[in-house]
C-alpha cells in the first residue's frame, strides 16, 4: 500500500497565513511517521494560491537524512517545474490535469490541449533530474459544469497520457461525486485497460468513506491520498470545499481489512497534536 500523506491539499484553501516555521515543523514531523509520499507544497502563482508562496523556503529546511519518505510538489506550468527541478530533493512531481475543461480553466487557466502540451515540455526537461511525475486526473467522476463525462473518455486521455510514457496516474474524485458503484467502475476499467500504469485514488468526501476505500481497494487500487484530520479541498472549483479523504480514516480501513502499514505511532500521534493545533488556529 502506497500512501501519500497531502498537507498542501489541506493548507491551500486556507486563507490564513500559516507562519513558514510551524509548516516546516508540521512537515518535518510527517516525515517521521513513515508515509511513501509527502505532497508538501506547489510551485505555482502566489497570486493564485497565496498559502503556497513559501514552498521553496519549506523545501530548504526539512530534514531528510533520516527518512525513507520521498517529497512531491505540485506544478501547473514550465515555469513552475523549472523551480521545482532545482531542487535535489524533490522526487515527485504532481500535474493537475483535468477532463473538464472548465476546471482546468479555473484550477490552472488552461485548457486540456493547452495542459497535455504543458505535460509534455514539463517531461522533457525533467528527464535529466531524475524526476517521477504523477499526473492527478481531476473530475474524475463527473463534474459540476456541464462538461462531458463517462468512463470511455477519461480511458481516452488516459491513453494519451500513456503514449506522453506517464506510468503514474491519481485518479481524483475532486467534488464528492464519486459512489461506491462509480468508484468500482472506474478502476475496473481503468486497471484492466492499462496494467502497467499504477492508479492511485485521490478522494474527495463528506460521506460513505469506508465503502469508497473498500470499492477502489477491491478494484485493485494500492495507493491512496488522504489528508490528516480530513481538512481541505480544492479552492478553485467555483463550489464550497469538499473534505480531503482523513488519513485516520484510512488507516483504520487498513487495520480493519489485516493490510499491514509500517507507520510509526509516537511520530503519527505527535503530527496528529500538531495538525489539531494548526487547523484550529488557522481556519
Amino acid at each position: 500500500m502506497r500512501l501519500i500523506e497531502c498537507p498542501r491539499d489541506a493548507m491551500q484553501g486556507i486563507k490564513t497565513k500559516i507562519p513558514t516555521n510551524l509548516k516546516i515543523k508540521y512537515i518535518n514531523t510527517l516525515l517521521r511517521v513513515g508515509f511513501n509520499i509527502i505532497d508538501f507544497g506547489s510551485f505555482v502563482s502566489k497570486l493564485a494560491i497565496p498559502q503556497m508562496s513559501d514552498t521553496q523556503e519549506i523545501i530548504d529546511n526539512l530534514y531528510l537524512s533520516d527518512t525513507n519518505t520521498q517529497l512531491l510538489s505540485i506544478v501547473g506550468n514550465l515555469k513552475g517545474a523549472q523551480n521545482l527541478i532545482k531542487n535535489k530533493d524533490i522526487k515527485y512531481i504532481g500535474f493537475p490535469f483535468s477532463i473538464s475543461n472548465t476546471f482546468l480553466k479555473l484550477n490552472i487557466n488552461s485548457t486540456i490541449e493547452k495542459s497535455l502540451n504543458r505535460l509534455n515540455d514539463i517531461i522533457d526537461i525533467s528527464i535529466p533530474y531524475d524526476k517521477n511525475i504523477i499526473v492527478y486526473i481531476s473530475m474524475s467522476f463527473g463534474n459540476p459544469y456541464e462538461d462531458m463525462w463517462n468512463v470511455d473518455l477519461l480511458l481516452d486521455y488516459i491513453d494519451r497520457l500513456s503514449d506522453m510514457g506517464i506510468n503514474d496516474i491519481n485518479i481524483s474524485d475532486t467534488m464528492g461525486f464519486s459512489t461506491p458503484e462509480s468508484i468500482e467502475l472506474v478502476f475496473n476499467s481503468v486497471i484492466n485497460e492499462y496494467p502497467d500504469i499504477h492508479f492511485g485514488f485521490h478522494l474527495h468526501t463528506n460521506n460513505n468513506w469506508y465503502n469508497k476505500i473498500r470499492s477502489a481497494y477491491i478494484s485493485g487500487v494500492r495507493s491512496f491520498d488522504s489528508v490528516i484530520g480530513g481538512v481541505g479541498g480544492c479552492p478553485m472549483t467555483g463550489y464550497e470545499l469538499v473534505k480531503n479523504l482523513n488519513t485516520i480514516d484510512l488507516i483504520d480501513f487498513c487495520f480493519d481489512n489485516d493490510i499491514e502499514l509500517k507507520l510509526d505511532e509516537k511520530w503519527l500521534k505527535k503530527s496528529i497534536d500538531l495538525s489539531n493545533f494548526i487547523y484550529d488556529k488557522y481556519k
